[in-house]
C-alpha cells in the first residue's frame, strides 16, 4: 500500500513547490522576467559569494518550468537572482561541480502576476529596493501586459505596503517615465528628492526638458554627483518661479494656455496662469482621493 500511494504523494509535493530539486545552473533562464533591482551591491555580492563558498546555498531559489521546443528542462527564475549570479560566478572561477546546480524548489504561479508579486515580496524582505526601482517594475509589468495599469500594478505588486507608500512609489513613476535611461545613478534619489522632482514636473512643463539637458551635459558622473545636479536643476527651477511668479506663469501660459497629460489613465489638466490643476478619470474614486490627501500630508 505504501510503496502505490508513495509517488502519488510525492507528485502532489512536488506540483505544489513542497519539494527541493537540483537543477542546473545553465538550464536556468534569468531573464523569465524583468528584474526589479537595477543596481547589485558588489560588497553584498560578494559576501554572498563567500557563504556560497563556506556553508553550500542555504536558501532554495524558486523557478517555474517553461516549454522548450527541443524538449529540454528550462527554468524561469522568479526570485533568487543574486544566488543564481553567485553561483554562476563561483563556478566561472572555480569550475568546482558544486556550483554548477542550484537547489530549487519549482513552482507554478496561477498567473504572470503571482510570478511578478512573488520576485517583489522577496525583495521587499530580504533586500529593500529603492522606490525608482519598485516604480520601474511596475510600469515594466504594465508594458508587458502583466497588469492593466499602474494603479492595478501598484495594488498588485505591493499588497502588503501601506496606502500611503504605494501613493509614493505612483508618484516616482513619473521620475522613471521622465528620466529613465538619463540618469546614472537612479537608486541614489532620496524619497523627499524625489517628490520634489515629480511636483515640479507637474508644476513646470519645461522643466522636463531642462533637466535632461542640464544631465546629459555631464557624460560620466558619480552618484553624489548626479544628486547635486538634480538639485542644482531643481533649486533653479524653483528659483525662477518663486523669484517672477506672474512673468514665469504668464509665458508658460501663453505657450501652454492648459497642459493636459493622461498618468495612468488618468486625465490631468493644469493652467499654470490661474494655478490650478484638475483631475478627471474614472479612476478619481473615493481610494485616489485619500491617497492624494495622504501624498500632500
Amino acid at each position: 500500500m505504501v510503496e502505490k500511494t508513495a509517488p502519488t504523494t510525492l507528485k502532489s509535493a512536488r506540483d505544489k513547490g513542497l519539494l527541493i530539486d537540483l537543477i542546473p545552473i545553465e538550464a536556468i533562464d534569468v531573464d523569465f522576467l524583468v528584474r526589479d533591482r537595477l543596481v547589485q551591491d558588489e560588497d553584498e555580492l560578494a559576501s554572498l559569494k563567500s557563504s556560497i563558498q563556506a556553508r553550500g546555498q542555504q536558501m532554495p531559489i524558486e523557478v517555474t518550468h517553461l516549454a522548450d521546443p527541443k524538449g529540454k528542462q528550462k527554468y524561469g527564475l522568479i526570485s533568487g537572482w543574486r544566488r543564481v549570479t553567485a553561483l554562476k560566478q563561483l563556478f566561472s572561477d572555480t569550475k568546482d561541480a558544486r556550483f554548477a546546480t542550484v537547489r530549487a524548489m519549482v513552482i507554478y504561479p496561477p498567473s504572470a502576476q503571482e510570478s511578478y508579486r512573488a520576485m517583489v515580496e522577496e525583495n521587499e524582505i530580504r533586500v529593500n529596493l529603492s522606490h525608482y526601482e519598485r516604480a520601474r517594475i511596475a510600469l515594466r509589468a504594465v508594458h508587458q501586459g502583466v497588469f492593466r495599469d499602474q494603479r492595478e500594478a501598484l495594488r498588485g505588486l505591493f499588497a502588503s505596503s501601506t496606502r500611503s507608500k504605494r501613493s509614493k512609489i505612483g508618484t516616482f513613476a513619473a521620475l522613471v517615465n521622465t528620466f529613465d535611461g538619463v540618469l546614472q545613478h537612479p537608486t541614489a534619489i532620496s524619497e523627499k528628492l524625489g517628490l520634489s522632482l515629480a511636483r515640479e514636473l507637474m508644476r513646470r512643463p519645461d522643466f522636463a526638458d531642462e533637466m535632461r539637458a542640464r544631465l546629459r551635459k555631464t557624460q560620466e558622473r558619480t552618484p553624489a554627483e548626479e544628486q547635486k545636479l538634480l538639485l542644482a536643476g531643481l533649486t533653479k527651477s524653483q528659483a525662477v518661479w518663486e523669484r517672477e511668479p506672474e512673468e514665469a506663469q504668464e509665458k508658460t501660459s501663453r505657450r501652454t494656455p492648459n497642459v493636459t497629460d493622461v498618468v495612468g489613465g488618468i486625465a490631468f489638466r493644469f493652467n499654470p496662469q490661474a494655478s490650478t490643476l484638475s483631475l478627471s478619470g474614472s479612476k478619481v474614486d473615493a481610494d485616489f482621493v485619500q491617497a492624494l490627501k495622504d501624498w500632500l500630508a
